[in-house]
């Protein structure tokens, strides 16, 4: 168990400085009994009381669970407690309500409407009903985490702030919209037009740019910062509490990213329940254009912004490896962990100029990739689809003798430049991510070499093993994110509109 000092210090409760008071009352104790109650350790400042009151009921129960999880810690540690009949049972985690518009209505005011009008109603009832946990988890995310640790100096100003952005800026901006919603329904509960709120409104969501672009590094410095035991106890203490729903901070930080992908699910759905000679029809259809705008200008400026934050934690082992297309790369297509011919851990990076294969090192307790090899040009880039079985991985004595170490879901990347003959055969985890490579590493190929442009001279045919299937992809791929082994694409040349925020979730 653990306490905060009065300067905002985690320190273990038995080395306050009152614990001796109480070990010497214990020993007296043990020699004389007595029914004397023994009085709770004082003066430890709890969460709650560095809370800021709020309306926020859920914020209040927050700050009564880390209280309450403070009384009895100052029972004297040589008196016997006596054993509880009945082990008190967890907090539940909060739900949220998740009732439905036509469910607020009474059974007279269900037959006024149609089936359609219903749908068309609820689907306008979620927009709105999202908006409000949005903004209840945003002033959660600021009275519940950033608050107390920056009064507490778990981490400073400068590191919450690059943390947590600019979160005070967006919670007026839904809350806006929220009254907008509320002033468009009627005394029935209806709402008879919101195209031209949605349309007047999205463009603001361009604020979240910043926000966007930095969730890379900032997520990178949570996770440095959880190495702090100050900071882990913290953060536990949050995730055990009712008002979490079970979920970590980085999950309140993600909300605002995984709430823009939602608009255009929402206004088509709202759009698929009205009719089309509604006054809503034409300025619904507006609105999803404009937000597949704005999700795609937030889209490439955080692939510029992560592209550079990895080429910032490129390592050079010599300055010839620094090859100046690097400085041409605007756009990380995808990266991730695999393993070459000798087993050796690589992370390789494609990006829209250059494959980059990597050793992953810490310099000072940060991370950095340092390059292996030189990096080859994807004009001079060459794919091999290797068969399962082709080819033994590990390198080890033994499997030079036997078939266990056969490799599958592998291929190989060469560069058909004669100056630097380089070949790396290499492995992924399933057959799934195996394709999620081929298929990014072939539409970056045909970027450089469009289709029908031969790309190499073709392999001998008693060669069966090197058969390379033909580039045929000519647009980047989605990339899923499920274990980190591939990136989202976010290159311009991408088919979609918003690519990066086709997933419902980030992970990153």
């Amino acid at each position: 168990m653990v306490a905060y000092d009065e300067l905002g210090s985690l320190v273990p409760i038995k080395r306050t400085l009152q614990v001796i008071d109480y070990q010497n009352q214990a020993n007296k104790e043990s020699e004389e009994p007595s029914t004397k109650r023994v009085r709770p350790l004082g003066r430890v400042t709890s969460l709650a009381n560095l809370i800021s009151p709020v309306k926020n009921g859920a914020v209040r129960r927050f700050g009564q669970t880390i209280q309450a999880s403070f009384r009895g810690d100052g029972k004297s540690p040589g008196v016997p407690q006596k054993p509880c009949s009945k082990a008190a049972a967890p907090t539940p985690p909060k739900r949220r309500n998740s009732m439905l518009w036509s469910e607020t209505l009474d059974v007279h005011q269900k037959g006024t409407f149609s089936t359609k009008e219903i749908k068309r109603q609820e689907a306008i009832f979620e927009l709105y009903r999202g908006e409000q946990d949005l903004i209840e988890d945003l002033q959660l995310a600021r009275k519940a985490y950033h608050d107390p640790m920056l009064k507490l100096s778990i981490m400073s100003e400068e590191e919450l702030t690059h943390i947590f952005g600019n979160l005070d800026a967006y919670i007026p901006l839904h809350e806006d919209f929220l009254a907008q919603l509320t002033k468009a329904t009627a005394p029935d509960g209806t709402v008879g037009r919101i195209g031209q709120i949605v349309v007047d409104w999205l463009p603001r969501l361009n604020a979240y740019k910043n926000y966007c672009s930095n969730q890379l590094a900032a997520k990178a410095l949570l996770d440095q910062k959880k190495q702090d035991p100050r900071v882990q106890d913290f953060l536990q203490r949050c995730l055990e509490s009712p008002f979490s729903r079970k979920l970590d901070l980085w999950s309140f930080l993600d909300i605002p990213r995984s709430r823009l992908v939602k608009y255009p699910l929402l206004l088509k759905e709202i759009l698929r329940h009205t009719a089309a000679e509604h006054p809503d029809a034409a300025s619904l259809e507006e609105a999803i254009t404009i937000m597949q705008g704005v999700l795609s200008d937030i889209n490439m400026k955080k692939g510029e912004s992560e592209c550079q934050y990895y080429i910032d934690k490129l390592e050079y082992l010599d300055d010839k490896q620094r090859d100046p297309l690097i400085e041409q790369c605007k756009s990380l297509l995808c990266h991730g962990e695999l393993r070459n011919k000798s087993g050796t851990k690589l992370h390789v990076f494609l990006f829209t100029e250059l494959l980059v294969l990597t050793r992953p090192v810490t310099r000072n307790e940060r991370q950095c990739f340092q390059v292996y090899r030189q990096p080859i040009p994807v004009h001079d880039l060459l794919l091999d689809d290797l068969q399962d079985g082709d080819v033994r991985m590990g390198g080890s004595f033994r499997g030079a003798f036997s078939n266990s170490d056969k490799a599958k879901n592998i291929f190989r990347v060469r560069s058909q430049d004669p100056s630097q003959a380089q070949s790396h055969t290499l492995q992924v985890n399933d057959v799934f991510h195996k394709q999620q490579w081929l298929n990014c590493l072939r539409s970056a190929i045909s970027v450089h070499r469009p289709l029908g442009e031969p790309s190499a001279p073709s392999p001998p045919a008693s060669d069966a093993r090197s058969k390379r299937r033909p580039s045929s992809i000519s647009a980047i791929v989605h990339m899923e994110e499920a274990d980190e082994n591939c990136l989202r694409p976010t290159s311009q040349s991408a088919p979609s509109t918003h690519v990066g925020f086709e997933k419902a979730d980030f992970s990153g």
